[in-house]
């Protein structure tokens, strides 16, 4: 695995702090976080062992999760983890 950065160190630290935040602000893949994200966000914790499965998931889906680099798979479990804790609260809630 190659650990070497693609990062332009020099272009970066030629910034200032206030260019470095307009190009964060400015990225579209790298919203900003507001106070509302914070209280809608769970931690997401993985402590049982993992169970292997054959999954059929569209391509275009799959595609996105692998170019979030390392660990995507991982990340996809928290997603369906989280997905299906938010539906066990509120069935929870409806049942009373």
């Amino acid at each position: 695995m190659n650990n070497i950065s693609k990062t332009d160190w020099k272009k970066v630290d030629s910034k200032s702090d206030e260019e470095l935040t307009q190009n964060a602000i400015s990225d579209p893949d790298n919203p900003p976080i507001d106070e509302d994200f914070f209280v809608k966000a769970k931690r997401v914790n993985s402590p049982q062992p993992k169970q292997q499965i054959t999954l059929r998931i569209d391509s275009d889906t799959l595609n996105w999760f692998k170019k979030q680099g390392k660990g995507y798979q991982t990340m996809m479990n928290a997603v369906l983890r989280a997905y299906k804790d938010s539906r066990q609260d509120s069935s929870e809630r409806e049942r009373g």
